[in-house]
């Protein structure tokens, strides 16, 4: 028998588990859920409607794409 070459990394070792994808799909659907709240309350509360829950979707997804970039560097 031989052992593995402990020069090659284990892939399978290296890779996020289902804990690690599953934060990732959770840290996107809540800071995009929140933006979009409170898109819905600024609209209700200034009467803008629509105007507040767009703005809040396109700063829900430059955040959600902010923190999925920052996740995901750690596995580069």
């Amino acid at each position: 028998m031989t052992s593995p070459d402990p020069e090659q990394p284990d892939t399978l070792r290296e890779l996020p588990g289902l804990g690690a994808f599953a934060g990732l799909g959770l840290t996107i659907a809540i800071t995009l859920g929140i933006f979009v709240v409170l898109g819905i309350w600024a609209d209700s509360a200034l009467h803008s409607a629509p105007w507040c829950l767009v703005a809040g979707i396109v700063v829900g997804c430059i955040a959600a794409t902010a923190s999925t970039v920052a996740l995901v560097r750690r596995y580069l």
